[in-house]
């Protein structure tokens, strides 16, 4: 396609170039051309710049729920790391207790009375 040049003629309603092909017509939109769909544009993007959600259509608990969300964010933000570094600080501390408790148990284990040993393995030897 050749765009039309300055030197166009315009004879009923078709446009032709100066080699005398016709230039096709840019094809109109209907969406984008509908008055209805520009106003609901227009009112969408009105309510978006306000900070207003008109297809919000959530429950009372979804929007309760949210809410506290976002109050959980914003006290966040006021301390941060610290929901972290509680969370970490118990991990550790129960992986240290954990340890501590399996170090206990094998001690025990191995401080077992040699006597109660050896009788054990001899009953177990005789069944």
């Amino acid at each position: 396609m050749m765009p039309p040049f300055c030197n166009a003629q315009q004879t009923s309603g078709v446009v032709r170039d100066a080699n005398g092909q016709i230039v096709p017509k840019k094809i109109i939109n209907p969406c984008l051309d509908s008055v209805d769909r520009q106003n609901l544009h227009r009112e969408l993007m009105f309510n978006q710049k306000i900070g207003r959600n008109v297809l919000d259509q959530k429950s009372e608990l979804e929007k309760v729920l949210r809410k506290q969300k976002e109050k959980q964010k914003i006290n966040s933000e006021h301390k941060p790391n610290q929901g972290i570094r509680n969370e970490l600080h118990l991990a550790v501390l129960q992986r240290a207790n954990r340890k501590q408790l399996e170090r206990e148990q094998n001690e025990t284990d191995n401080q077992l009375n040699p006597e109660y040993l050896n009788a054990r393995a001899k009953l177990r030897a005789t069944h």
